[in-house]
């Protein structure tokens, strides 16, 4: 069938930020037309899914993934990674190159592409690595890894250290119009620390993270931004200090755009429990509450562009290390809309819309994507979200291969119910991840 009828869901008036009920037709995988919740349709010859009073949402759009594959496999696989993300609403996905090999030439975006099409369907856009291997020695073949498929560079998981470095970078990415994307973390100041440098750590006698380890790199980057020219974004941002930099490189017109994840914008390090497990443990670290308002604030007010999960599955036994010697990292894909939602809209701190925005059509701006929304002509990539329903986290439910997680056991609404990518379903509560289009 090439269309779609999707009946009685609801969208977001613009006028007013509340709901109103309306019926969407998808065509040969573009979004078609929208219809009044009070008409009836001619279904004939269709496919019809009835949406039951569910929000219909644009997909997710979630800039900041790891998938793991190639190398890491125990821990993810692309298409366990895909399987998830579909599960949590999201259609669209960028992973890291942070893999083994790390994907630094054009054959391992070539591999990663290749893994993600034999997947479930939903879209994966891999970054390239700034440096060969990211060891901060050597710039990669920016050209040749464009012309592969990447979408950005980017050595996550360790910062550039180089400044000199960087701005090669930054000049070279500049000449192919292609974005910067940064790891702000200076190592001198961050070596054999597993927590934010706060309270949790002087009360363990641990040595802690510094908030500037993070905004050092941020400023230094603002500043061979502005020289260059580039397009730069900030990964995973977690400290005032670094929010104040990038407020004042957009207020001289700077070219930066930042990022900032769920568990930074819901808990801080007062938070972590003295029981030291390792799934609270990430990077960068939880911070102060002060830093997490912060957060909070520099995304109401634009300084902070879009929401990432920063996704990053690692086996059982690995986080069972203890919090000094686990690795960083939380999975993220299929709580990151339920926590926001309920936390923040349900409370009515933000509008439905704001969420949305910053979880689609922000993500899609920034980075000059076609997906995050569903007028017509536009890919018929969506979500249908039970506003109302609530369950509680079970890692044992997840898609995903990690379990690591500080929100098991929280009692959310705002659950994907449908996952579609242009207009075929991927995901839906009652049958699971299903075969790609092309299967």
């Amino acid at each position: 069938m090439t269309t779609t009828w999707i009946l009685n869901g609801l969208t977001i008036e613009p006028e007013t930020g509340g709901t109103v009920k309306k019926h969407l037709r998808l065509e040969k995988g573009l979004v078609a037309e929208w219809l009044d919740g009070t008409a009836t349709p001619d279904v004939s010859g269709a496919e019809v899914i009835d949406a039951a009073g569910k929000l219909i949402s644009p997909g997710l759009i979630d800039m900041h993934v790891h998938l793991r594959e190639p190398g890491f496999e125990h821990k993810e696989t692309i298409s366990s990674g895909t399987a998830s993300a579909a599960k949590g609403g999201f259609t669209t996905i960028a992973c890291m190159p942070n893999t083994r090999p790390v994907i630094d030439t054009p054959d391992t975006v070539k591999l990663v592409l290749n893994k993600a099409e034999a997947a479930c369907g939903v879209r994966v856009l891999p970054y390239a690595a700034i440096t060969k291997n990211e060891l901060g020695r050597e710039l990669t073949d920016f050209e040749a890894l464009k012309s592969a498929g990447a979408i950005g560079f980017t050595d996550d998981g360790v910062g550039v250290q180089n400044a000199q470095m960087m701005k090669n970078a930054m000049a070279l990415a500049k000449s192919l119009e292609m974005p910067v994307i940064a790891h702000c973390e200076d190592d001198s100041l961050v070596v054999g620390a597993a927590v934010s440098e706060g309270a949790f750590a002087k009360r363990h006698g641990l040595k802690g993270i510094p908030n500037e380890s993070e905004a050092i790199h941020v400023g230094r980057d603002i500043l061979l931004s502005e020289a260059t020219g580039v397009h730069y974004h900030v990964c995973h941002v977690s400290t005032e200090q670094s929010i104040r930099l990038i407020k004042l490189g957009k207020s001289i017109g700077v070219n930066v755009t930042a990022e900032v994840c769920p568990h930074h914008l819901l808990l801080s390090d007062e938070d972590i429990p003295d029981s030291m497990d390792a799934n609270w443990k990430m990077n960068p670290p939880l911070r102060t509450p002060r830093d997490v308002e912060a957060c909070i604030a520099a995304l109401e007010e634009g300084t902070i562009d879009i929401i990432v999960t920063d996704h990053a599955p690692h086996s059982e036994e690995e986080k069972a290390k203890g919090m000094e010697r686990a690795p960083f990292g939380i999975v993220g894909f299929e709580t990151a809309f339920p926590l926001l939602y309920t936390k923040f809209v349900r409370t009515g701190r933000w509008s439905l819309g704001f969420l949305l925005a910053r979880m689609t059509s922000d993500p899609a701006r920034v980075f000059g994507l076609e997906t995050g929304k569903l007028t017509p002509g536009a890919p018929a990539d969506l979500t249908l979200i039970d506003l109302e329903g609530e369950r509680e986290v079970d890692p044992a439910s997840f898609l995903t291969m990690g379990r690591n997680t500080p929100f098991t056991g929280w009692k959310l609404a705002g659950w994907p119910a449908l996952t579609m990518v242009g207009g075929k379903t991927v995901w839906s509560e009652e049958q699971g991840i299903l075969k790609s289009s092309e299967e």
